[in-house]
């Protein structure tokens, strides 16, 4: 992963925490044609979105609640209305330690 789709993971994981979103929206703004942005398929296949079968309302997962946590914690980052773009280091350090 680059920079660029951390950040994106982190805004993706943020978007949908500050209200409930559905399946339907999230897609209209985050599915890309693009194989190197895949950033929703990617939030999906690492398990940071949940959605109960049949449902249409989106949530960010256990696990994508302690990765935005993890990054702010080590980035010292602090939320806020916008989206931030916590660092590299910072992602890639939260994202293994929920993979062990």
């Amino acid at each position: 992963m680059t920079q660029t789709t951390n950040a994106l993971t982190v805004q993706l994981l943020e978007w949908i925490s500050k209200q409930p979103r559905s399946y339907e929206e999230t897609l209209d703004a985050w599915r890309t044609s693009c194989p190197r942005l895949s950033i929703w398929e990617d939030a999906c296949i690492d398990g940071l979105i949940e959605y109960a079968p049949g449902g249409r309302i989106l949530a960010v997962s256990p696990k994508g609640k302690l990765l935005l946590e993890s990054v702010y914690r080590q980035s010292d980052f602090v939320g806020r209305q916008g989206v931030g773009a916590p660092d590299e280091i910072a992602y890639r350090v939260a994202h293994q330690k929920l993979n062990k």
